[in-house]
């Protein structure tokens, strides 16, 4: 079992929202996360892979992963604080 797998996690469909919604639904969303739990985003729009990765660097978590799939972005965020 990898870690994803054994990490509760919570997932935050953010499809369809822009900039700067999906960072702020994700720190909305992420005080509600455990510590060392995880939060899922899926978003659509691609400068999420620029502003997601930055958030998470400014904010001391931890981006477990990130994957694009044709328009769909997925982030896999755990929560260190």
């Amino acid at each position: 079992m990898t870690k994803t797998e054994s990490t509760p996690h919570t997932v935050l469909d953010l499809r369809g929202l822009y900039c700067p919604l999906p960072v702020l639904k994700a720190k909305t969303a992420l005080r509600h996360v455990p510590v060392g739990g995880m939060l899922v985003l899926e978003c659509t729009d691609p400068l999420t892979v620029i502003d997601v990765p930055h958030f998470v660097s400014q904010t001391g978590h931890w981006l477990d992963g990130q994957e694009a799939t044709g328009d769909l972005f997925v982030f896999r965020i755990v929560k260190r604080h």
